[in-house]
């Protein structure tokens, strides 16, 4: 198994209409082969020092895969391919943390 957090940093006032499109593919990517998790998240205000400040423009994804080969395939998927053009104006970066339990 394996676990990636995905930062996605978007252009300032767009989070809304990114989640918009990005709930849209929640559901075919959660029934996809190896798909364990799959979620958008969005920074909670709790005034805990260490977490520093809230981000309001962006969103990190939480998932967790059986494995790697899932997750490159996943990367490819039809729905995934369609998304993407829908979304690149509101997105700055995307960066992905790739774990593995230890």
């Amino acid at each position: 198994m394996i676990h990636v957090i995905a930062t996605i940093d978007l252009n300032p006032g767009t989070r809304d209409a990114f989640l918009t499109e990005f709930r849209k593919i929640v559901a075919p990517v959660r029934a996809e082969a190896g798909c364990l998790d799959y979620g958008p998240t969005i920074d909670a205000e709790t005034g805990i020092a260490a977490q520093g400040s809230v981000r309001p423009d962006v969103v990190t994804v939480v998932e967790r895969w059986e494995s790697l080969e899932h997750l490159q395939a996943h990367l490819v998927a039809p729905h995934m391919v369609e998304y993407r053009p829908k979304v690149k104006d509101f997105v700055k970066s995307v960066k992905l943390q790739i774990l593995k339990p230890v």
